[in-house]
């Protein structure tokens, strides 16, 4: 059967299309809405505020995490802010402007009226976690504060100090405990989704495993929401929660959903660097510190060298001896350049042999002159807790020393395709936050992640659920159907299989050697060679992983906790999925964004250069080939996927060279 890409976008002009398809929309009165179930899978700023809306609203409600309360969901790791165009600042912000940075910032690879509905619903967000509470950072006169983020020249993110993500995840969460108070969410902690289960083709059901006990169960529902977050952990190092996995949304393209994009994945300029092979993971640093900092290299290699070796302080380079690149290169926007042109412009100069880290791939990020400006107590009260976390981790005071950084996988833009109302081609399985593809594009501004989540949690879900809902008759799906025990036999025979391979090496030392691979050949630049040659030894890897008494050692069993065969199963998946990456990666022969093919760059002898539009290095699109989502469908381990396309039509703005000179 052929799958066809119905996007569902409502007709009109785009600025009423959420009006006229919330208009248009089926409705469920409320008594009828109780007889409903809805699972949702994750417990973030998405799944947190799809349950509790739910709930309120009526539905029955199972919501699940892996980790030991939906607090330690890693939403909770969001420094900077949450963008919305209330133009507090009144300086000239709209949502017709967040709306068009938000495209243009994504490389114009996003669906045009997702985005547009994106910036319609961010000043009810700010609303609705002002009445929860959120302690979000005000100006002497009342009004909530701003500040600003790459690839806008407003003043639009809110924010509480550096911890947004905190501050907005505990009040989702305190709606969510209300309506497991009340008996509308029963919460499911320390239980991971391990497959999806269909019922005639629809999603009606979930496998887990009690992380506690190790037992194998089965939940039947209505509907299944995902809401698990992004993939960039198949790098190994990135600045996820190390528990932070693609299994949830592998798995249901395993039964047939697709996944689009994968290869936009985002690099993060403001990261402290790696400092050896004994790390497990990466630190962020908030984007919000570009505001202030100043990020430079020395413009003479030597000089760098001598950095490196600790044989001069950068407080000892003369102003004359260093290179702003960013503003150098991008005055406009200066080093609140987006997070995909600050991170190649960042690799550049270190390639150049100008890096500043011991191990020469790291730039300066300096508030000496913020702190001269303005005083060391504003520069405290606006960045105190990020300032005491860089001391504690890189054994340096930011105040007297520049911080160093650079860049390291952050966010993903891919996911499970869906349409307007955020379901996937599979009936009745819905895709939330970073677990779908839709608002981004190529590159995600800093800011938008708990927007878009919230966005879809609170305000898109609670209505456009409905629209599937009220086909199905409620109730009508149990687990004691065959195809609940059919995928429960599956689920238990692939932990058996895993735990007597018996091998010789760690989980560990895969998963390190996957992100090794992804990173070097579909990391920040990318090449069909590279790319070709992946794809070979991500097979390999694999079927190493898989070998009897080669492969994994799993120690322990499946009947208690066993973190080693949690993160097992995760990296098996990472196994099969890192293989579509670089697919789709190969694919695209383009550079947008956060996908840069070496092989397509602006050169010198290009007329978009010589006329001044763009600068040579910089990311060439085709959008004559490329103007689409590209939707992979899973044809089994070791096959290659096959690709659909969904065309992407603007109709409200008109794609051009993104420039921010």
């Amino acid at each position: 059967m052929s799958i066809i890409l119905d996007s569902k976008i409502p007709s009109g002009p785009l600025e009423q299309k959420w009006s006229k398809h919330k208009m248009d929309s089926k409705l469920i009165n409320p008594a009828n809405k109780r007889k409903f179930s809805v699972i949702v899978v994750g417990s973030g700023l998405a799944g947190g505020a799809a349950a509790a809306s739910l709930a309120e609203l009526g539905y029955q409600v199972k919501c699940f995490c892996y980790q030991d309360s939906p607090r330690r969901a890693h939403s909770i790791a969001a420094q900077g802010g949450i963008n919305a165009a209330k133009n507090y600042r009144n300086d000239g912000d709209s949502v017709r402007r967040l709306f068009y940075d938000t495209i243009k910032g994504g490389d114009f690879r996003s669906r045009e009226a997702n985005v547009y509905r994106l910036a319609e619903v961010s000043n009810s967000i700010i609303d609705q976690c002002v009445a929860q509470g959120v302690p979000f950072a005000r100006e002497y006169g009342g009004l909530l504060d701003n500040r600003s983020f790459g690839g806008a020249q407003v003043s639009r993110t809110f924010y509480a100090r550096g911890q947004t993500g905190q501050q907005l995840l505990i009040g989702c969460y305190q709606a969510l405990e209300k309506e497991i108070k009340k008996g509308g969410v029963k919460m499911y902690p320390r239980t991971e989704m391990l497959d999806l289960v269909l019922v005639g083709g629809h999603a009606k059901g979930i496998v887990v495993r009690d992380l506690k006990t190790g037992e194998i169960g089965s939940h039947a529902a209505d509907a299944v929401i995902l809401a698990t977050g992004g993939y960039g952990n198949v790098f190994f190092l990135s600045t996820n929660a190390m528990g932070c996995n693609v299994t949830a949304t592998w798995r249901a393209t395993r039964r047939g959903a697709l996944f689009a994009n994968p290869c936009f994945t985002q690099i993060h300029p403001t990261c402290i660097p790696v400092s050896g092979d004994y790390q497990s993971k990466l630190t962020l640093m908030s984007e919000s510190l570009r505001n202030d900092g100043r990020i430079w290299v020395p413009k003479s290699p030597e000089v760098a060298a001598k950095l490196r070796a600790k044989q001069m302080s950068p407080n000892d380079v003369a102003e004359g001896d260093r290179d702003y690149f960013l503003e150098r290169k991008y005055p406009s926007f200066g080093n609140l350049s987006p997070r995909d042109i600050s991170s190649r412009a960042a690799k550049e100069a270190c390639d150049e042999g100008r890096g500043v880290s011991s191990t020469g791939l790291g730039v300066y990020l300096d508030f000496r002159d913020a702190i001269q400006r303005f005083g060391e107590p504003t520069i405290r009260a606006r960045y105190g807790n990020l300032f005491q976390m860089y001391e504690k981790i890189a054994g340096e005071d930011p105040y007297s020393l520049p911080m160093m950084i650079y860049p390291a996988v952050h966010y993903t833009m891919g996911g499970l395709w869906v349409d307007y109302n955020l379901m996937s081609n599979i009936p009745g399985l819905h895709v939330l936050g970073e677990a779908n593809f839709s608002d981004h594009g190529a590159n995600r501004l800093g800011a938008s992640a708990l927007m878009q989540g919230l966005a879809d949690g609170y305000f898109v879900i609670p209505t456009t659920i409905a629209n599937y809902l009220v086909g199905q008759k409620p109730g009508s799906v149990n687990t004691d159907l065959p195809e609940f025990k059919q995928t429960e036999a599956e689920t238990r025979e692939r932990i058996s299989r895993m735990l007597s391979i018996q091998g010789k090496r760690t989980v560990d030392s895969f998963h390190r050697e996957l992100g090794k691979i992804m990173w070097d050949e579909c990391g920040m630049a990318r090449s069909r060679a590279g790319l070709d040659g992946a794809i070979k030894r991500i097979a390999e890897i694999r079927e190493e992983f898989w070998t009897p008494g080669q492969g994994v050692l799993i120690p322990g069993s499946g009947d208690s906790v066993n973190m080693e065969l949690e993160k097992a199963g995760r990296v098996a998946d990472f196994l099969e999925f890192g293989e579509m990456m670089c697919y789709d990666a190969r694919e695209r022969e383009e550079s947008c964004g956060g996908h840069f093919r070496v092989e397509h760059q602006f050169t010198e002898a290009d007329p978009e250069v010589q006329s001044g539009k763009t600068q040579a290095g910089e990311a060439k699109r085709h959008d004559e080939s490329f103007s689409h989502v590209a939707a992979w469908e899973f044809k089994g381990a070791g096959n290659a996927p096959v690709l659909h396309k969904e065309a992407l039509v603007y109709e409200s703005v008109q794609a051009s060279i993104r420039s921010y000179a």
